[in-house]
Parts: structure tokens; C-alpha cells; sequence
């Protein structure tokens, strides 16, 4: 007991001065980390300038919260009687505000399509599906058209901000780069479980690892509070400028990150108490966007990474909007005026077992997938083998699914701002999509853009090989989400278990939610059709000039065809070229090699 006598002391003394010590504690780490900081900056301020930007945005949001805490009751009161004086001029001042955003909009289409008409047609189509959600409102007289113009309109200005605005494209891409050099890490466990040879040629092997990890990341990022944070302040924002409850909007927010039957579970206290019309946001956000970790498998197929994080966070207002326009709100919400709701932060009781957990939960998801692409796979090609047989008996040849979804969702597929040739692809993807799963389809995007990519010819007879990369960015944008048919199975196999008492008014509202959530997707692939920036073509002369043609690249691909359309072959036979060709000596062998490669008329001379 002698020798344990300054053990207890020294736990006395600890438990006393708690608090002192966890500040001297944290005083030290904040010392040690500036000086880290400064030292990171000091080297190479470019290398440490994600760093840089990390640390201003925590800092902010410390500053804010600090700020909240100790004046932002004084600062409340000191603003009332603008506030009363702003609530009194609102009814006639809004009309100004709307009148205002409605000139700058048009203003703007007007002098950005002037360059490239083709955006308005994916206007006209964006206006059209928003027409049409309408038509189907369940209560046309109670839509809630600050929810719909707000989320609309925070829509658009991300689009703007992320597919138009330099440091937009800049902050995506580099998250893009960042998340893919994040997935890659995936190899050092799985070539360990499973060998190099099986990562590198089985797509099991090679994508399904991918998902195991980030939810296993995920899980460790719930237990430490970082998601739940991001989540409550994604829906903060939204639930201010939109009027929606707290409830249904930070599901939506939640749908950005995780899937459709994880994110209800931030809300599940409260899904009993919830009305039809909160219950059908609930299940619209769940299919209108993608889970974070098959949103990892997307990337390993080679789907842009910074185009798939734009669509997820572009469709959380966009799927509150719609919903509130198909279905809108007409009973009294419990939750209506509630400024937040409290989230848990997991039952683990350290990192580890939230990591272990994290990705034994992800062994389900992973099985779910492969047995779906197995069954969904197998059922196409029965019933493509079907549909030949049906079509031969009446001298129809090669009729199938995709053949079938390319004739009926090709006004779609055009409305959304993809040529007319590329029409066809794009709605066999988009039905796909909505019949089988979004997997499916993103496989074969993936293999057009990896046939583009390789310079293949646009076309092979008849069949086209691959799409234009506006096409892609559109067709990337209409794929980001869970909205298919098999869907409907795991959202009421998620929810009816929370609340069984509700399952009449899940069944009920879940084919609504369904479309609503189809229609949300199309709405951002309107959108990145009408941000869409064709990429500038290289100057074709030094680069053909330099290359040695053993392999092809669409860079080669496109620069030929410049080449191509520059050539003029004479009336006596000789054969000239025009524009930046002209007097080039190179042209006549880059000629040579673009025609061991493509086919054209000037190769026939």
C-alpha cells in the first residue's frame, strides 16, 4: 500500500487538474503543429498548400463556433430590428430579388450559348423535366416554390462554381486526384489477400477490395464525429435557405456520403413521426445520389472522379426541390421550426473496432454486388438472346434491350445535350441504368471512354465504338444515382424494419420517389451539359510532327481529323492542305501514318 501511495496521489491529482492538464496538452500539440506548419511552409509553400487551405478552413470553422458560443446571442439582438424591417419590406422586395436573378440569368444564357448554341438545347431540357415533376405534383396548389427555386437555384450556382469557375474545376480535380491516389492504396491489402496477377486481370478482385476499404474509412470518420459534423452543416445550409425540416434535409446531406438505407439511420428516432411528404424526400435523397464507396469502384473503372463528386453534391438540393414539387407538403410537421437534431456517434468504443467494423459491414455490400452483377449480367443476355430470337421471325436482326432503350430514351438522352449521334449510346446507358443498375452501366461507359481514350475510329461499320467527352460528362452526371428498379427492394427491405408501422406508406410512395429520383440525375446532366467547356484541341502540327504512331490516343485521333479535313486533293490529282497544314513540310508523311491508322477520302489518293 506504501509503495502504491504516489500512484494514487499522482490518479488524484490528475482527476483534480483534469481540465488544466487537457489544455497544457492541447496548448502543446497546437505549438507543435505550428511549428510544423511553418516549417512545411518555409520549405515549399506550393508542395504545402493543401495544407494551407486544411488549416484556414478548421481554423474558420473553430473562429465560428467560438464566435457562435460567446457573442452570436448579442449579436442577434443587435440585428432584430433590421430583421423586423427587412421581414416587413419582403413581400414586395422579393419580387425585385426575383426580377433581378431572372434578368442576370437570361443575361447570361444569352451571352455564353451565343458561343455555343448546342447549351440551349439542355436548358430546354432541364426546363422540360422540371415541367413535367410538375405535371405529376400529387397537390399542384401546395407546392412550397421557395423550396423548388431555392434548391433549383443552389443547384445551378454549384454547377457554376465546380464545371465553370477556375478554382471550382481546380478544388474537384485536385479532390479527384487526391481520392484516386486514396483508392490506389487499396492494392497493399488485396494483392496481400489475393496476389498481383488476380488484382491485376479479375474485376472482382481488382474493383470489390476498393468498397471495403472506404467503408471501413467511413466508419472511422463516424466514430470520430467528422462526418456527422459535415453532414449537420451541409444541412444547416440547406434547411435555412430552403424552409425544409431538419429532419428530411439532413438525411438528404447524409445521402452525399453514404447510401440509401445508411443515411435514414442518422434520422431513425424520427422516421415514426415523419410525414408522407418527409418520408418520400427521405426516399427521393436515397436515389437521386450514390453511396460513398461504389463511388470508389466508379473510379477504378476510370470515370472521372471530380465529375462523380460534382453529381453527388449538385443532386442533395436538387432531390429536396423535387421532391417538394412531386410531392409536396400538406400536413403539420412535428419537426417543423426544430433547429437541429442530435446524431450519435456509434457504438464503438475505440478506432480499431470502428475500422474492424466498419469493413466486416462493407462484406455485405460487396457480396450484394457481385451477386447482382452476376444475376443482372446473366438475366440481359437471356433476355437479349429472346429478343434476337423474336426479332429474326419477322427479319428484325440484332434486336435487343439496349437496342430497344436507345429508340425510346433518345429524345432524353438528346434533351440532355448529347449530340444526335451519340443519342442512341447514351439512352442504351441510361436504361440500362434504370432497369438493371447503375454498375452495369457505368462498366460500359468505362469502356467507350477507354475506347476513345485509345484513339480507336469513332466508328466500326455500322456500331459506334465510343462517345463524344461532352456525351461522357453528361452521361456521367445521369448515371450518379441509386434510381433503378432493384433499388426499390433495398430501400423498403432498409426502411420497413425502422418503422414497420409505416410500410402502407412506403409502398406508397416509393414508385413517386423512384421517378423523382430519375428525373434528379437527368437534371444534372442537363446542367453539366449547359456548363459543358469544349476542351481546346493541342497545335495538331507539332504534335504529329514529334509522334512516332506505334500506339494511337484520341489527342492522335482528333489531330488527324484536322488533318484530314485540311487536305485538298486536286483536280489533276495533286494533293495540297489548308489552314495551319499549309506549307508544312511534315504534312504529306503525318498523312502516311494518320491512314495506317483511320480511314478517310484523302487516304484514297
Amino acid at each position: 500500500r506504501k509503495a502504491l501511495h504516489p500512484a494514487f496521489k499522482a490518479k488524484h491529482f490528475c482527476k483534480a487538474h483534469a481540465k488544466a492538464i487537457r489544455k497544457v496538452i492541447l496548448g502543446l500539440l497546437c505549438v507543435a503543429y505550428l511549428c510544423y506548419f511553418a516549417a512545411a511552409c518555409w520549405l515549399n509553400f506550393q508542395r504545402a498548400l493543401a495544407l494551407v487551405v486544411m488549416t484556414a478552413l478548421v481554423v474558420f470553422f473553430m473562429c465560428w463556433s467560438l464566435f457562435q458560443k460567446h457573442c452570436g446571442a448579442k449579436v442577434l439582438q443587435l440585428l432584430r430590428p433590421c430583421r423586423k424591417c427587412f421581414q416587413k419590406s419582403w413581400p414586395w422586395l422579393k419580387w425585385l430579388v426575383y426580377v433581378v436573378l431572372l434578368g442576370g440569368l437570361i443575361t447570361w444564357l444569352v451571352l455564353d450559348t451565343g458561343r455555343n448554341p448546342k447549351q440551349l438545347i439542355s436548358f430546354a431540357g432541364f426546363c422540360f423535366l422540371v415541367l413535367v415533376l410538375f405535371a405529376c405534383s400529387k397537390h399542384h396548389g401546395a407546392v412550397s416554390w421557395r423550396a423548388v427555386l431555392w434548391g433549383l437555384g443552389l443547384e445551378f450556382l454549384l454547377g457554376l462554381f465546380i464545371l465553370r469557375t477556375t478554382p471550382g474545376i481546380q478544388a474537384f480535380q485536385w479532390l479527384g486526384d487526391q481520392v484516386q491516389v486514396f483508392l490506389s492504396y487499396t492494392t497493399a491489402g488485396s494483392s496481400f489477400v489475393f496476389g498481383n496477377t488476380l488484382i491485376e486481370e479479375v474485376f472482382a478482385f481488382q474493383t470489390l477490395p476498393i468498397i471495403v476499404f472506404f467503408s471501413c474509412v467511413m466508419s472511422i470518420l463516424y466514430y470520430l464525429g467528422i462526418m456527422q459534423w459535415l453532414i449537420l452543416k451541409i444541412s444547416w445550409v440547406l434547411q435555412v435557405s430552403m424552409g425544409t425540416t431538419a429532419t428530411e434535409t439532413l438525411s438528404v446531406a447524409g445521402n452525399i456520403f453514404v447510401g440509401q438505407t445508411e443515411s435514414p439511420l442518422l434520422i431513425r428516432p424520427y422516421l415514426a413521426d415523419m410525414t408522407n411528404s418527409e418520408i418520400h424526400t427521405v426516399m427521393t435523397g436515397g436515389f437521386s445520389t450514390i453511396a460513398g464507396s461504389v463511388m470508389g469502384a466508379y473510379i477504378s473503372f476510370g470515370i472521372d472522379a471530380a465529375s462523380l463528386m460534382a453529381a453527388s453534391v449538385m443532386a442533395a438540393p436538387c432531390a429536396l426541390a423535387m421532391s417538394k414539387l412531386i410531392y409536396p407538403e400538406v400536413e403539420e410537421s412535428k419537426f417543423k421550426g426544430k433547429e437541429s437534431i442530435r446524431l450519435s456517434c456509434g457504438e464503438e468504443r475505440n478506432i480499431l473496432e470502428a475500422a474492424s467494423n466498419g469493413a466486416a459491414a462493407s462484406v455485405g455490400l460487396v457480396a450484394n454486388i457481385a451477386a447482382n452483377l452476376i444475376a443482372f449480367l446473366a438475366v440481359l443476355e437471356f433476355i437479349n438472346a429472346a429478343l434476337r430470337w423474336f426479332g429474326e421471325l419477322v427479319d428484325i436482326e440484332g434486336l435487343s434491350f439496349q437496342m430497344i432503350c436507345s429508340y425510346v430514351l433518345m429524345p432524353v438522352a438528346f434533351l440532355m445535350g448529347a449530340d444526335w449521334a451519340d443519342s442512341p449510346l447514351v439512352a442504351e446507358l441510361l436504361g440500362i441504368k434504370i432497369f438493371l443498375n447503375e454498375f452495369v452501366a457505368y462498366q460500359q461507359l468505362a469502356t467507350y471512354k477507354k475506347n476513345r481514350l485509345a484513339g480507336l475510329e469513332e466508328w466500326d461499320g455500322n456500331r459506334k465504338q465510343w462517345i463524344s467527352e461532352r456525351a461522357e460528362s453528361i452521361t456521367t452526371f445521369a448515371l450518379c444515382g441509386f434510381a433503378n428498379f432493384s433499388s426499390i427492394g433495398i430501400m423498403l427491405g432498409g426502411l420497413t424494419p425502422m418503422v414497420p408501422q409505416r410500410k402502407s406508406d412506403l409502398a406508397a410512395a416509393v414508385l413517386r420517389a423512384l421517378f423523382t429520383g430519375i428525373c434528379v440525375s437527368m437534371l444534372n446532366a442537363c446542367l453539366a451539359g449547359l456548363f459543358y467547356v469544349p476542351t481546346e484541341v493541342s497545335d495538331c502540327v507539332t504534335f504529329l510532327s514529334n509522334t512516332n504512331f506505334s500506339s494511337t490516343s484520341y489527342t492522335t485521333y482528333t489531330c488527324c481529323k484536322q488533318l484530314f479535313a485540311s487536305s485538298v486533293l486536286g483536280e489533276n490529282g495533286t494533293l495540297s492542305f489548308t489552314g495551319a497544314w499549309a506549307g508544312v513540310e511534315e504534312s504529306v508523311p503525318c498523312l502516311i501514318q494518320c491512314c495506317g491508322h483511320y480511314n478517310h477520302t484523302a487516304c484514297a489518293g
